[in-house]
């Protein structure tokens, strides 16, 4: 959630990162409003419990001929307490629906408006170019027999495909590939939880705005995660974490997501873009919230090396407001060019969520006073099946065979070239 502080001392902040977002500016003064409810709540409580103490003592030391009239008046006040107390209980869930329903405070810079007003910070790589008529992934997938779209479809519906042979060792290749260069950075490699308590899945936002794109089981509970950021946030709830070294923590969480695509009818039904169930590696860092813009640019600069080292034109954008998440205060988005669709796809993307997943999921350290604070979480994909599309569509040949990439090349037993079955 939201800083109470900020929300207080300058709710004007926060009226304009829901500007930026394009969401309700209304909902700010319903949270002061809220805020101000509970806080007055809180005092009258507090004012009648230390009368009731007072009043207590004052029973305990009377006369035993005055004890049952004081009695009465002390019953009297315990009423009154038990009614402020439940008034408190109130106000504060009041507070907490209204301030919960506000998303992170996008950071000053952030680009304001929606999906198509994000701002290119950078372009690398050159666009491929063939003297032949590309074949996109899905065809190409085919030709070589590394993905089987009909038989997903026949086993489990639209959106869902089987990997074959060096199709299924491709993806182990890029995952393995991202691994290796995380723990080397420093990331502790988790296999993570892909079910989780509905107190995580809301901890991180994505119950909110995102709650149709999750999969619930309700007999048991639990949701199915979209990504092991999920798991990862929930990894240290309700701990205090050490950073007495001034650094911070990182793992990298290995998993299978699950999403259910709403709203994406039509959208990418052909290949495996846009899929219901795909595998990814995620980072994750808890930091100090002053390191937390540093950490981000190390996210993104990791993701970077990963793409050039694929041998992928890319560009990174700056996401504006109207298209962050509940949790993001500021969101990269690194997408690839995927020539026969003649423009480019997000193949990942990085997130400052600064303190707003640790103070939902308790989540502090101990400052240098003594007491304690939120920490910022960051996430950012390092690898994940989504990737397939842009190195196939890249690195294709004019007879159907795909150039395998030189740094993949050792985690597929030396294969360089991709043929057709």
């Amino acid at each position: 959630m939201i800083d109470p502080q900020l929300l207080r001392d300058n709710p004007d902040v926060i009226k304009a990162s829901q500007e930026a977002r394009g969401a309700s500016v209304a909902v700010v003064d319903e949270a002061v409003a809220a805020d101000a409810a509970r806080r007055s709540a809180i005092t009258s409580f507090e004012s009648l419990r230390a009368e009731q103490n007072a009043f207590g003592k004052t029973v305990a030391k009377a006369p035993k001929d005055e004890k049952a009239a004081l009695v009465q008046q002390a019953q009297a006040l315990a009423a009154q307490v038990k009614e402020a107390q439940a008034t408190v209980t109130a106000a504060e869930e009041s507070f907490n629906a209204v301030v919960r329903s506000i998303p992170n405070v996008v950071l000053p810079d952030v680009p304001k408006g929606g999906e198509d007003d994000f701002v290119t910070l950078r372009t690398v790589g050159t666009k491929p170019e063939f003297d032949f008529e590309p074949k996109d992934h899905a065809d190409l997938g085919e030709h070589l027999g590394i993905i089987d779209i009909p038989r997903g479809v026949k086993v489990s519906g639209s959106r869902f495909y089987f990997l074959r042979g060096l199709g299924a060792r491709l993806e182990i290749a890029l995952m393995s590939l991202g691994l290796d260069r995380a723990i080397a950075a420093g990331f502790e490699p988790l296999i993570t939880p892909t079910l989780v308590r509905p107190e995580t899945m809301a901890g991180t936002g994505f119950l909110g705005e995102h709650a149709a794109e999750v999969y619930r089981l309700e007999a048991d509970d639990l949701y199915l995660t979209g990504t092991s950021e999920v798991a990862l946030a929930g990894f240290h709830a309700d701990e205090i974490l050490s950073f007495e070294d001034g650094d911070g923590l990182r793992y990298a969480g290995w998993s299978t997501c699950y999403r259910r695509e709403a709203g994406s009818a039509g959208k990418d039904n052909r290949g495996i873009l846009r899929v219901h169930q795909f595998n990814k590696l995620e980072m994750f860092a808890y930091v100090h919230p002053d390191q937390a813009e540093a950490e981000h640019a190390k996210l993104v600069g990791y993701q970077e090396q990963m793409l050039q080292d694929l041998g992928l034109h890319y560009r990174v954008i700056d996401v504006a407001g109207g298209d962050l998440g509940t949790s993001a205060a500021r969101k990269y988005d690194i997408e690839a060019w995927v020539p026969t669709q003649g423009t480019f796809r997000e193949l990942t993307s990085t997130s400052n969520c600064t303190t707003f997943q640790a103070r939902r999921l308790d989540i502090r350290y101990r400052t240098e006073s003594g007491k304690t604070a939120p920490v910022a979480t960051l996430n950012g994909t390092l690898a994940t099946t989504r990737w397939i599309v842009a190195i196939l569509e890249t690195h294709q040949q004019a007879d159907g065979s795909v150039v395998v990439p030189e740094v993949l090349r050792p985690y597929l037993g030396g294969v360089e070239v991709i043929e057709p079955r």
